[in-house]
């Protein structure tokens, strides 16, 4: 049997960069090669999109020195990557299906998932509009309100109403005041990984903690602090195929709150796939994810993460529409718990795709 292209695409303009080079090895390596062929297109953080001809150039950090550039062609009829050389030659690569292991800003929000819309390739992950409100924490909790999910209070801003004037920032942090009990987080709307939070006991830190945001994202969500333990839930499948969850997985982040450094640099935070929590609790909140993921038009695969509070009440955090796959992520963990290795887990994925 001929094998087929598949394109991974990793890298990317985001501050989740570094984990896309992580997560992509892990892929890699689980993609039947019996079946398919690896066209690896990196992205460097200035945007540039590369050819990389092995593995081996992104677990050594060359890849970014290609000189090959990789563009996704949009046209529907060539369903094409376009190489260029530097002698000026042009080869269009055929592609069959597309894997996005892109975190973040330009890759888990839609706007490559557009591109491979018009190319009519098909794609692992979740499509356009599930991308986009899924990346955005704000509308994210929106739909998640109209499903009456638990989640904790919130208010959003945009940086303009609080940046360029003092007296409008008070009546801002006003705003929040009026809304939450501090201590408050402090987050970038749009940015993935925990990147920019901040939690604030005070109205001085408050501010300090929206300027903060604000050079992350024009879009600022403010929570209400939850104390309780976190759990995270992966999801599988979608459309008429059906939503699947995982079991529940318990994140013991190192630090005060799981952010950046302690998902990814810290090695005393760790995960466990199969925490004490009562059956019941766990049953609602693989309900609640599965409610979630179809709530925003998931497909392919999500992470959704909660809290427990003391008294068992669970707590909606946040989705992940494209989750880590570093041998220290949660998402492929939780499903080799179940029985599905990572190979099983990927193929299934690109199953999906073609299902799509």
């Amino acid at each position: 049997m001929e094998k087929k292209t598949i394109a991974v695409f990793f890298g990317g303009e985001s501050s989740e960069h570094e984990v896309s080079c992580k997560s992509v090895q892990n892929v890699a390596k689980n993609i039947d090669g019996d079946l398919y062929d690896i066209l690896f297109v990196g992205i460097t953080k200035e945007g540039r999109w590369v050819y990389v001809d092995s593995i081996d150039y992104i677990e050594d950090g060359t890849w970014a020195d290609s000189d090959i550039s990789a563009e996704l062609s949009p046209d529907a009829e060539k369903q094409c990557i376009i190489l260029t050389s530097p002698d000026g030659s042009v080869e269009d690569v055929f592609v069959d299906v597309a894997f996005p292991v892109l975190h973040g800003k330009y890759g888990e929000d839609g706007t490559i998932q557009g591109l491979l819309e018009l190319s009519h390739i098909p794609y692992v992950g979740c499509g356009v509009l599930a991308s986009a409100v899924s990346m955005d924490k704000f509308f994210t909790k929106i739909i998640v309100d109209s499903i009456g999910v638990r989640q904790a209070k919130f208010v959003g801003l945009h940086d303009y109403e609080f940046l360029f004037s003092e007296e409008d920032r008070e009546k801002c942090m006003d705003r929040v005041e009026a809304s939450i009990p501090y201590p408050v987080f402090v987050k970038p709307s749009c940015a993935g990984s925990s990147c920019g939070v901040s939690k604030a006991a005070n109205r001085e830190e408050l501010e300090k903690a929206l300027i903060a945001a604000a050079e992350v994202d024009s879009k600022i969500l403010c929570e209400e602090f939850i104390k309780g333990r976190e759990v995270e839930c992966a999801v599988i499948g979608g459309g008429r195929h059906g939503a699947e969850a995982s079991g529940v997985g318990e994140i013991l982040a190192a630090a005060e709150f799981y952010d950046y450094d302690a998902k990814y640099n810290n090695p005393d935070s760790v995960t466990d796939t199969d925490p004490d929590i009562p059956s019941e609790i766990k049953e609602e909140i693989r309900k609640a994810a599965v409610d979630i993921f179809n709530a925003v038009g998931g497909y392919g695969l999500s992470r959704v993460d909660f809290f427990i509070k003391e008294d068992g009440t669970v707590i909606f955090n946040e989705i992940n529409t494209m989750p880590g796959f570093t041998p220290i992520s949660m998402y492929p963990m939780l499903w080799a718990a179940k029985g599905m290795d990572k190979k099983a887990l990927v193929s299934k994925l690109i199953e999906l795709a073609y299902y799509r």
